[in-house]
Parts: C-alpha cells; sequence; structure tokens
C-alpha cells in the first residue's frame, strides 16, 4: 500500500462530548464515505488516533492549560464514534496518543508515499501530527482533506490549514 489515511482522534468527547462542536459532527457522514471508499477499494491503509488520558488530566500541563476532563482511558468520550467503529476492524493500527502529536506514528507511516490526514481538531491534533511526520520524512507526501476535518472554531480551522500548507502540506478541498 502507498498511501495511509490517518484518522486523528474521532471520539465521543470530540465529536458529540463538552468539546464537541457542530463542525465535527458535520465531517461524519463525508467521512464514512471515504472510508468506504478506501476499505472497498483496497486504495490505502487506515490509522486511527486516540487522545487518551488518566484520571490524573486535570494536574498535566495540557490539563492546566484546557481544564476540561476528557478522552479519559476506558470512558465512553474516550471511545471512537459509533459510525467509524466498522472501519476499526480495517485499520492497519488504533494508536493511542498522551497528547496533541503521536510520537509512534512517524515509525507506522515510514513505507508509504502519501500520508492524509481527517478528524479532529483541525487546529490542535491534525496540525501537531502532520508536522510532526512532515519534519521526520520530508519527502513525503502529507495531505490533508479539509472537508473531512473540523477544528474548534471555523476561524481556526482555516488557520490551520493556512498553516499547513505554508508547510508544504498538500490541502484537498
Amino acid at each position: 500500500m502507498e498511501k495511509a489515511v490517518i484518522v486523528i482522534d474521532m471520539q465521543n468527547d470530540f465529536v458529540y462530548g463538552e468539546l464537541g462542536t457542530e463542525e465535527a459532527i458535520e465531517i461524519i457522514p463525508r467521512l464514512v464515505e471515504k472510508l468506504e471508499k478506501v476499505v472497498i477499494g483496497k486504495s490505502a491503509d487506515i490509522i486511527f488516533t486516540q487522545d487518551t488520558h488518566k484520571d490524573d488530566y486535570l494536574s498535566t500541563q495540557e490539563g492546566r492549560n484546557l481544564p476540561v476532563v476528557h478522552c479519559i482511558k476506558n470512558t465512553e468520550g474516550w471511545e471512537i464514534i459509533h459510525d467509524l467503529k466498522p472501519f476499526i476492524p480495517h485499520a492497519k493500527a488504533v494508536i493511542e496518543k498522551k497528547t496533541f502529536g503521536s510520537t509512534r506514528l512517524p515509525s507506522l507511516i515510514k513505507p508509504y508515499k502519501e500520508v492524509e490526514f481527517v478528524g479532529v481538531c483541525t487546529d490542535i491534533c491534525i496540525i501537531s501530527n502532520a508536522l510532526l511526520v512532515k519534519a521526520f520524512y520530508p519527502e513525503l507526501i502529507v495531505s490533508v482533506d479539509s472537508n473531512c476535518c473540523a477544528g474548534v472554531t471555523p476561524e481556526s480551522h482555516a488557520t490551520a490549514l493556512a498553516a499547513m500548507k505554508a508547510c508544504q502540506c498538500k490541502i484537498y478541498d
């Protein structure tokens, strides 16, 4: 396989919970359609990430800066949303990550020619992972499907897309 689709943090807390947004809900049908095409056409590998925190979240640096308890491991909020669960058995990996970027992701994407990011939040975890991967593999095509991503706000989503484009990530509309 030459391509991987990286589904970032499509978890209940980021879609339907306190950190959820209308925009996150709106991308679900487009994301399901994209993943169905990937699975049926066997056109890419799928990798999921899960933001994963412990009960001591509020005592971490992230928790002090974002004092909203979320994605506590093994809670309903931590789980990948129901609409995407059928794709988990087709995934090459499901990565738990403790913070915005996954230190494990670069080792998993080494064999690909392109990695495409989708999910939430464009302006936090997607940009963190896309730029992390771009730093590790400057010749790798790193792309983002802007129609299958949502940010904290529409404005911060647009700002993150512009920043990734400036860093030579390919942005699909």
